[in-house]
Protein backbone atom coordinates (compact mmCIF):
# COMPACT_ATOMS: atom_id res chain seq x y z
CA UNK A 1 0.00 0.00 0.00
CA UNK A 2 1.33 3.57 -0.81
CA UNK A 3 0.67 6.05 1.42
CA UNK A 4 0.46 10.26 0.65
CA UNK A 5 1.08 12.41 2.96
CA UNK A 6 -0.74 15.48 1.96
CA UNK A 7 -2.55 15.88 -1.49
CA UNK A 8 -0.49 15.88 -4.85
CA UNK A 9 -0.43 19.08 -6.42
CA UNK A 10 -2.14 18.14 -9.39
CA UNK A 11 -3.96 14.67 -11.11
CA UNK A 12 -1.29 15.29 -13.89
CA UNK A 13 1.14 13.89 -11.36
CA UNK A 14 -1.35 11.75 -9.95
CA UNK A 15 -3.33 8.22 -11.76
CA UNK A 16 -6.70 8.46 -11.85
CA UNK A 17 -8.04 6.33 -8.85
CA UNK A 18 -11.41 4.97 -7.40
CA UNK A 19 -11.75 7.15 -4.19
CA UNK A 20 -13.88 6.17 -0.58
CA UNK A 21 -13.64 9.54 1.94
CA UNK A 22 -14.01 9.46 5.50
CA UNK A 23 -12.31 9.77 8.92
CA UNK A 24 -12.97 5.79 9.62
CA UNK A 25 -12.38 6.19 13.08
CA UNK A 26 -12.05 2.02 13.97
CA UNK A 27 -12.61 1.14 11.03
CA UNK A 28 -15.74 -1.17 11.76
CA UNK A 29 -17.82 -3.47 9.99
CA UNK A 30 -19.20 -0.59 7.83
CA UNK A 31 -16.49 0.61 6.92
CA UNK A 32 -15.02 -2.70 6.01
CA UNK A 33 -18.21 -3.09 3.96
CA UNK A 34 -17.16 0.74 2.30
CA UNK A 35 -14.03 -0.64 1.94
CA UNK A 36 -14.55 -4.01 0.24
CA UNK A 37 -16.86 -2.16 -2.21
CA UNK A 38 -13.99 0.12 -3.33
CA UNK A 39 -11.99 -2.57 -3.74
CA UNK A 40 -14.31 -4.57 -6.18
CA UNK A 41 -15.26 -1.32 -8.13
CA UNK A 42 -11.87 -0.26 -8.61
CA UNK A 43 -10.99 -3.97 -10.32
CA UNK A 44 -14.16 -3.67 -12.47
CA UNK A 45 -12.86 -0.27 -13.73
CA UNK A 46 -8.78 -1.13 -13.52
CA UNK A 47 -8.60 1.90 -11.03
CA UNK A 48 -6.24 1.91 -8.11
CA UNK A 49 -8.49 1.45 -4.79
CA UNK A 50 -7.73 4.53 -2.74
CA UNK A 51 -8.52 5.96 0.62
CA UNK A 52 -9.17 10.05 1.31
CA UNK A 53 -9.19 10.69 5.10
CA UNK A 54 -7.79 13.17 7.37
CA UNK A 55 -5.60 13.78 10.54
CA UNK A 56 -6.64 15.21 13.11
CA UNK A 57 -9.83 14.32 13.20
CA UNK A 58 -12.13 17.43 11.71
CA UNK A 59 -13.96 17.33 15.38
CA UNK A 60 -10.55 17.78 17.55
CA UNK A 61 -10.05 20.45 15.21
CA UNK A 62 -12.73 22.69 15.62
CA UNK A 63 -13.04 21.37 19.51
CA UNK A 64 -10.48 19.87 21.06
CA UNK A 65 -11.63 20.03 24.14
CA UNK A 66 -15.00 18.44 23.26
CA UNK A 67 -14.26 15.83 20.49
CA UNK A 68 -15.10 12.31 21.46
CA UNK A 69 -12.11 10.00 22.13
CA UNK A 70 -10.31 8.18 18.96
CA UNK A 71 -10.85 4.67 18.61
CA UNK A 72 -8.09 4.29 16.98
CA UNK A 73 -4.80 5.89 16.19
CA UNK A 74 -3.63 6.97 12.62
CA UNK A 75 -1.35 3.82 12.30
CA UNK A 76 -3.92 1.63 13.34
CA UNK A 77 -6.31 2.79 10.27
CA UNK A 78 -3.44 2.86 8.04
CA UNK A 79 -2.74 -0.72 9.10
CA UNK A 80 -6.26 -1.69 8.68
CA UNK A 81 -6.57 -0.26 5.02
CA UNK A 82 -3.61 -2.51 3.85
CA UNK A 83 -5.21 -5.43 5.44
CA UNK A 84 -8.04 -5.17 3.37
CA UNK A 85 -5.79 -4.71 0.17
CA UNK A 86 -6.05 -0.57 -0.56
CA UNK A 87 -3.74 0.33 -2.90
CA UNK A 88 -3.16 3.89 -1.90
CA UNK A 89 -4.04 6.45 1.23
CA UNK A 90 -4.04 10.07 1.00
CA UNK A 91 -3.53 11.76 4.94
CA UNK A 92 -4.65 14.78 4.17
CA UNK A 93 -4.07 17.64 6.93
CA UNK A 94 -7.08 19.22 8.58
CA UNK A 95 -6.40 22.67 8.97
CA UNK A 96 -7.91 26.45 9.07
CA UNK A 97 -7.47 26.45 5.40
CA UNK A 98 -9.46 23.01 4.43
CA UNK A 99 -11.89 23.08 6.60
CA UNK A 100 -12.75 27.07 5.08
CA UNK A 101 -12.52 25.15 1.71
CA UNK A 102 -16.30 25.87 0.25
CA UNK A 103 -17.92 22.29 -0.48
CA UNK A 104 -18.07 23.03 -4.68
CA UNK A 105 -13.83 24.15 -4.49
CA UNK A 106 -13.34 20.75 -2.50
CA UNK A 107 -14.89 19.00 -5.91
CA UNK A 108 -13.20 20.73 -8.42
CA UNK A 109 -10.07 21.08 -6.31
CA UNK A 110 -9.59 18.16 -4.41
CA UNK A 111 -11.31 15.08 -6.27
CA UNK A 112 -10.91 16.50 -9.98
CA UNK A 113 -7.97 18.17 -10.08
CA UNK A 114 -5.40 17.30 -7.45
CA UNK A 115 -6.70 13.48 -7.01
CA UNK A 116 -8.03 12.76 -10.48
CA UNK A 117 -11.10 10.65 -9.55
CA UNK A 118 -13.16 8.28 -11.62
CA UNK A 119 -15.05 7.38 -9.09
CA UNK A 120 -15.86 7.92 -5.98
CA UNK A 121 -17.59 6.29 -2.86
CA UNK A 122 -19.49 7.75 0.82
CA UNK A 123 -21.88 6.85 3.06
CA UNK A 124 -25.15 7.90 2.57
CA UNK A 125 -25.08 10.63 5.10
CA UNK A 126 -21.66 12.20 3.66
CA UNK A 127 -21.16 15.99 4.33
CA UNK A 128 -18.49 17.91 3.73
CA UNK A 129 -16.82 21.36 2.10
CA UNK A 130 -17.13 24.83 5.23
CA UNK A 131 -19.76 24.58 7.02
CA UNK A 132 -21.05 20.71 5.85
CA UNK A 133 -22.83 22.52 3.24
CA UNK A 134 -22.10 19.77 0.71
CA UNK A 135 -24.04 16.64 0.82
CA UNK A 136 -24.79 13.26 -1.29
CA UNK A 137 -27.35 15.55 -3.60
CA UNK A 138 -24.58 18.38 -5.02
CA UNK A 139 -21.49 15.67 -5.24
CA UNK A 140 -23.81 13.91 -7.53
CA UNK A 141 -24.65 17.58 -9.61
CA UNK A 142 -21.31 18.32 -9.64
CA UNK A 143 -19.79 15.15 -11.12
CA UNK A 144 -19.10 15.79 -14.42
CA UNK A 145 -15.67 13.70 -14.83
CA UNK A 146 -16.50 10.86 -11.95
CA UNK A 147 -18.90 8.52 -10.91
CA UNK A 148 -20.45 8.58 -7.50
CA UNK A 149 -22.17 5.93 -5.59
CA UNK A 150 -23.98 5.61 -2.19
CA UNK A 151 -22.85 3.36 0.59
CA UNK A 152 -25.94 2.06 2.44
CA UNK A 153 -25.81 1.88 6.34
CA UNK A 154 -24.45 -1.26 7.76
CA UNK A 155 -26.42 -3.19 10.47
CA UNK A 156 -25.44 -5.19 12.82
CA UNK A 157 -27.71 -6.96 14.91
CA UNK A 158 -30.49 -4.94 14.10
CA UNK A 159 -27.86 -1.56 15.17
CA UNK A 160 -26.02 0.58 12.82
CA UNK A 161 -22.76 0.14 12.81
CA UNK A 162 -21.13 3.82 14.04
CA UNK A 163 -18.16 4.90 15.74
CA UNK A 164 -20.56 6.46 18.14
CA UNK A 165 -22.24 3.06 18.91
CA UNK A 166 -18.80 1.40 19.52
CA UNK A 167 -17.54 4.49 21.39
CA UNK A 168 -20.80 3.84 23.72
CA UNK A 169 -20.40 -0.13 24.08
CA UNK A 170 -16.77 0.59 25.35
CA UNK A 171 -17.49 3.51 28.19
CA UNK A 172 -20.24 1.05 29.37
CA UNK A 173 -17.84 -1.43 29.62
CA UNK A 174 -19.77 -3.65 26.82
CA UNK A 175 -16.87 -5.33 24.63
CA UNK A 176 -18.72 -8.26 23.21
CA UNK A 177 -21.20 -5.78 21.87
CA UNK A 178 -17.65 -3.31 20.75
CA UNK A 179 -16.28 -6.39 19.40
CA UNK A 180 -19.37 -7.33 17.40
CA UNK A 181 -19.98 -3.77 15.54
CA UNK A 182 -15.99 -3.67 14.90
CA UNK A 183 -15.81 -7.07 13.41
CA UNK A 184 -12.79 -7.73 15.76
CA UNK A 185 -11.78 -7.03 19.88
CA UNK A 186 -11.44 -3.52 20.37
CA UNK A 187 -7.65 -3.15 20.89
CA UNK A 188 -5.05 -0.34 21.45
CA UNK A 189 -1.32 -0.79 20.11
CA UNK A 190 1.83 0.96 20.83
CA UNK A 191 5.64 0.89 21.61
CA UNK A 192 6.21 -0.35 25.60
CA UNK A 193 8.28 2.55 26.92
CA UNK A 194 10.12 2.70 30.24
CA UNK A 195 7.92 3.17 33.83
CA UNK A 196 8.25 4.08 37.32
CA UNK A 197 8.91 0.05 37.80
CA UNK A 198 5.93 0.15 40.62
CA UNK A 199 4.57 -3.05 38.63
CA UNK A 200 7.52 -4.73 39.25
CA UNK A 201 8.18 -3.69 42.98
CA UNK A 202 4.51 -5.29 43.90
CA UNK A 203 5.19 -8.38 42.17
CA UNK A 204 3.46 -7.58 38.49
CA UNK A 205 6.20 -6.15 35.85
CA UNK A 206 3.92 -4.21 33.43
CA UNK A 207 4.59 -3.93 29.70
CA UNK A 208 3.53 0.11 29.86
CA UNK A 209 2.08 2.16 26.69
CA UNK A 210 1.40 5.79 27.14
CA UNK A 211 -1.32 7.14 24.68
CA UNK A 212 -1.62 9.95 22.67
CA UNK A 213 -5.12 10.90 23.30
CA UNK A 214 -7.55 9.40 25.67
CA UNK A 215 -8.87 6.56 25.12
CA UNK A 216 -12.89 5.49 25.05
CA UNK A 217 -12.54 2.95 27.88
CA UNK A 218 -10.97 2.76 31.31
CA UNK A 219 -10.18 -0.13 33.88
CA UNK A 220 -9.13 -3.04 34.18
CA UNK A 221 -9.42 -5.84 31.76
CA UNK A 222 -8.51 -9.62 30.56
CA UNK A 223 -6.76 -8.87 27.38
CA UNK A 224 -4.45 -10.97 24.74
CA UNK A 225 -1.29 -9.35 23.27
CA UNK A 226 0.12 -9.37 20.15
CA UNK A 227 3.84 -8.90 19.26
CA UNK A 228 5.75 -10.78 21.99
CA UNK A 229 5.99 -13.91 20.18
CA UNK A 230 4.80 -15.99 17.36
CA UNK A 231 1.82 -16.99 19.19
CA UNK A 232 -1.06 -14.07 21.22
CA UNK A 233 -0.48 -14.07 24.78
CA UNK A 234 -2.86 -13.75 27.96
CA UNK A 235 -2.93 -11.21 30.15
CA UNK A 236 -4.33 -8.26 32.74
CA UNK A 237 -4.23 -4.84 31.92
CA UNK A 238 -4.95 -1.46 33.75
CA UNK A 239 -5.93 1.49 31.23
CA UNK A 240 -6.56 4.84 33.53
CA UNK A 241 -4.91 7.69 35.25
CA UNK A 242 -3.50 5.85 38.09
CA UNK A 243 -5.59 7.54 40.91
CA UNK A 244 -3.87 5.49 43.88
CA UNK A 245 0.03 6.17 42.59
CA UNK A 246 -0.29 9.58 40.80
CA UNK A 247 -2.48 12.68 40.69
CA UNK A 248 -2.84 14.23 37.58
CA UNK A 249 -1.15 11.71 35.17
CA UNK A 250 -2.26 11.26 31.73
CA UNK A 251 -4.03 7.92 30.76
CA UNK A 252 -1.36 4.59 30.67
CA UNK A 253 -1.90 1.58 29.29
CA UNK A 254 0.00 -1.22 31.84
CA UNK A 255 -0.17 -4.82 31.04
CA UNK A 256 1.29 -7.74 32.92
CA UNK A 257 1.44 -10.68 30.78
CA UNK A 258 0.91 -14.14 32.11
CA UNK A 259 3.87 -16.65 32.73
CA UNK A 260 6.02 -13.90 30.88
CA UNK A 261 9.54 -12.02 31.89
CA UNK A 262 11.41 -10.86 29.08
CA UNK A 263 12.62 -7.08 28.45
CA UNK A 264 9.92 -5.54 25.93
CA UNK A 265 10.75 -1.73 26.01
CA UNK A 266 10.53 -0.25 22.61
CA UNK A 267 8.96 -2.89 20.65
CA UNK A 268 5.48 -2.68 19.73
CA UNK A 269 2.43 -4.57 21.12
CA UNK A 270 -1.49 -4.93 20.33
CA UNK A 271 -3.68 -5.45 23.23
CA UNK A 272 -6.81 -6.79 22.50
CA UNK A 273 -9.72 -5.96 25.29
CA UNK A 274 -11.47 -8.73 25.80
CA UNK A 275 -13.26 -8.32 29.02
CA UNK A 276 -13.99 -5.47 31.39
CA UNK A 277 -13.02 -7.11 35.18
CA UNK A 278 -13.76 -3.73 37.25
CA UNK A 279 -13.79 0.13 37.15
CA UNK A 280 -10.36 2.00 37.72
CA UNK A 281 -10.70 3.04 41.93
CA UNK A 282 -8.48 4.79 44.24
CA UNK A 283 -6.79 2.54 46.79
CA UNK A 284 -5.97 3.72 50.60
CA UNK A 285 -2.84 2.62 50.33
CA UNK A 286 -0.25 0.26 48.21
CA UNK A 287 -1.07 -2.89 50.51
CA UNK A 288 -4.59 -2.85 49.59
CA UNK A 289 -3.94 -1.97 45.95
CA UNK A 290 -1.64 -5.11 45.96
CA UNK A 291 -4.52 -7.25 47.39
CA UNK A 292 -6.98 -6.38 44.34
CA UNK A 293 -3.99 -6.60 41.73
CA UNK A 294 -3.94 -10.38 42.86
CA UNK A 295 -7.53 -10.85 42.71
CA UNK A 296 -7.91 -8.91 39.38
CA UNK A 297 -5.14 -11.60 37.92
CA UNK A 298 -6.98 -14.10 39.60
CA UNK A 299 -10.07 -13.48 37.93
CA UNK A 300 -8.28 -12.54 34.08
CA UNK A 301 -6.92 -16.29 34.39
CA UNK A 302 -9.93 -17.91 35.24
CA UNK A 303 -11.82 -15.87 32.28
CA UNK A 304 -9.16 -17.96 29.99
CA UNK A 305 -9.13 -20.91 31.78
CA UNK A 306 -13.12 -21.15 31.42
CA UNK A 307 -14.05 -18.44 28.92
CA UNK A 308 -15.93 -16.75 31.60
CA UNK A 309 -15.73 -14.81 34.57
CA UNK A 310 -17.68 -12.85 37.72
CA UNK A 311 -16.61 -9.48 35.28
CA UNK A 312 -19.26 -6.39 35.25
Amino acid sequence: MQLFRGLPDSADRHRPIALTIGNFDGVHRGHQAMLARLSEAAEDLALPSAVLTFDPHPREFFSPGAAPPRLSTLRSKLEQFAAHGIAEVHVAHFNAALAALPAERFIEDVLVHRLGTRWVLVGDDFRFGRGRSGDLALLRRAATTFSVEAMPTVVVDGERASSTAIRGALAAGELDHAARLLGRPYAIGGKVVHGDKLGRSLGFPTANIVLRHPPPLTGVFAVRVHGLGAVPRAGAASLGVRPTVKAGAKPLLEVFVFDFDEAVYGRRIVVEFLRKLRDEERYADLDTLTRQIHADVAQAREYFATGSSAAR
